[in-house]
């Protein structure tokens, strides 16, 4: 019985010797970075933003981050502001996980219209409306905007503050699957000047301005369902819409 009991107090000992061990050591690893992980959120296809772009910006502008530093001094904030500097990055979060590891979750922007300029620079229009450069790595296949008003809007750098009704148009277009398919220039003369090309016809579609699309697009459906069966593709140049209750074609 005696050496029974003393294996038990042994046994118990031990027990609480590893416990105190292993609560020591999650103690330690909660209170120092050990290493980070990237996460790169978005739609499937979209590659405007890479893990180790990621990775690069963090050690290049945080060399301090290396393994063994206090979780207490990890700039959270700081990188956070750093990575929404990426020209591609919708939106960061950092936060410190499980044993002392960095999360870091991007969210990309996703291109909704590239602007094409022949003297200048292309750039993306975003969902949100906000003008982003393109990339040297991938290009989205999106409908491309040109015209004196896209240059424009390409220095304002934002759709919103000087026509927000060509993000109607383009929200128009990219959830009808036919249109997507058929429209595929966009040129923005001014703000009552619009006119849409297509996939297949080689006339110039003009919208006037982007309100009363639904009207619009109706209207061009009737083009299409009616007038080109009768007349034929070739019959006509230009199509006008843009006068109410009306379809000029010519």
């Amino acid at each position: 019985m005696p050496r029974i009991k003393n294996i038990a107090v042994f046994i118990g000992l031990s027990l609480v010797l590893l416990g105190f061990i292993g609560f020591v050591e999650k103690q330690t690893m909660d209170k120092f970075y050990l290493d980070r992980e990237v996460y790169i959120e978005g739609e499937s296809g979209l590659y405007f933003v890479e893990d180790k772009e990621i990775d690069d910006i963090i050690s290049q502008g945080f060399p301090e981050l290396i393994a063994g530093l206090p979780l207490s001094q990890v700039p959270l904030n700081d990188i956070e502001e750093r990575l929404m500097g990426h020209p591609f990055v919708n939106g960061a979060q950092a936060y410190i996980g499980q044993k002392g590891v960095l999360q870091l979750h991007v969210k990309q922007h996703r291109p909704v219209a590239r602007i094409v300029r022949p003297r200048a620079a292309d750039g993306y229009i975003t969902e949100e409306g906000k003008i982003i450069p393109t990339s040297n790595s991938y290009t989205s296949r999106v409908i491309v905007i040109y015209g004196d008003l896209a240059d424009k809007l390409m220095d304002q750098g934002n759709v919103m503050s000087e026509v927000p009704e060509l993000m109607d148009l383009i929200e128009f277009v990219d959830e009808d699957e036919f249109w997507k398919a058929q429209i595929t220039e966009i040129e923005l003369r001014s703000k009552s000047d619009i006119r849409l090309y297509q996939q297949v016809g080689s006339q110039v579609l003009e919208l006037g301005s982007a309100q009363d699309l639904e009207e619009k697009f109706e209207k061009l459906e009737v083009f299409y369902k009616e007038i080109l069966p009768r007349k034929g593709w070739n019959a006509y140049n230009r199509v006008s819409v843009k006068f109410k209750n009306q379809i000029v074609c010519e």
